[in-house]
């Protein structure tokens, strides 16, 4: 049976915290699960569904939207395919439908590729790779990028996880974001400006209930530490899990839904880490050029705090 993910990737460890168990999807290199003794760390998908609101996949060569698919560089215009018709944008890039190919497989770790060819408006060929890990305190996702072409290639990354605490409903969750900006955006959720969050309803730095906010939302000056980003959702009992990146995803897009299959209503929440935000081929904001034959690393993770061994 041909599943609409493709080949699934089931990944197993223990460690002093238990059991941690993810499924990763070939199609879109997506998470489909993730446990830690069962309890759900990303709110779950069937595996004879799509996934839904982008759960969980890989957005390369850029993630977010870009304005009517246009974009120029050295004088050369640029289409792309509208691949959000409702809002007449391209949107999370090129990989979103391609079946990835497995390169190494261990018990608890799958590294999978993909290859973007020249196509209508991104005339360049990258290679991509993603390798999954489970590590004691949750999952840590390195994302390869080198460009196979003879030109410099704009690259961007981005990812779409979902995050919950099962059993604990997800609108009585704290979110905190470690972000200094927000973007503001026009009807088609595409960048008007930046403005700090202090003093405004945008500010998420101390913690705020996820039910009490409705987000499709973009965040900027991401703060660091020791080189890497953490955002965070806490449970009334004090356990947390998290979005941990390296410092270069500088951005991060939160979004909620109460339409999250298997959720009876539920809101599900979308910590989404970013490279560069919406519009990025044309404002040039966080966009990575790689010269010919140059490649680039860098990762982030699901982390979770506070669940005791069974």
């Amino acid at each position: 049976m041909t599943l609409p993910t493709g080949e699934q990737f089931v990944l197993e460890t223990t460690t002093s915290s238990g059991d941690i168990r993810a499924t990763i999807t070939a199609v879109a290199a997506g998470i489909r699960t993730l446990s830690i003794n069962g309890i759900d760390l990303v709110p779950p998908f069937a595996e004879d569904q799509t996934p839904p609101a982008a759960a969980g996949i890989v957005l390369v060569p850029w993630p977010n939207r870009i304005r009517d698919g246009r974009w120029s560089h050295d004088g050369v215009d640029h289409q792309l395919v509208i691949s959000e018709p409702a809002k007449n944008n391209a949107i999370h890039g090129l990989l979103r439908n391609t079946e990835y190919k497995p390169i190494a497989r261990e018990r608890d770790s799958v590294t999978l590729s993909a290859t973007v060819y020249p196509q209508l408006g991104y005339p360049f060929l990258i290679g991509t790779a993603v390798h999954y890990e489970l590590v004691p305190d949750g999952l840590r996702v390195t994302h390869y990028v080198e460009n196979l072409g003879a030109d410099p290639a704009p690259v961007a990354i981005g990812t779409h996880p979902y995050l919950k605490i099962g059993g604990v409903p997800t609108a009585d969750l704290e979110l905190r974001l470690d972000a200094a900006s927000h973007i503001e955006v026009d009807d088609r959720l595409l960048p008007t400006g930046e403005v700090p969050v202090d003093g405004t309803e945008w500010d998420f730095r101390e913690g705020r209930r996820v039910g009490d906010v409705s987000l499709d939302d973009a965040f900027g000056e991401i703060a660091s530490e020791d080189g890497q980003v953490l955002h965070t959702l806490t449970a009334p009992d004090g356990r947390t899990v998290s979005i941990w990146a390296d410092s270069a995803f500088e951005y991060v897009q939160v979004y909620t839904t109460t339409a999250f299959p298997g959720e009876d209503g539920d809101v599900a929440i979308a910590i989404e880490p970013m490279t560069a935000p919406a519009e990025a081929f044309n404002s040039g904001r966080g966009l990575r050029w790689l010269d010919p034959g140059e490649e680039w690393q860098i990762s982030w993770g699901i982390r979770f705090e506070g669940f005791a061994a069974e």
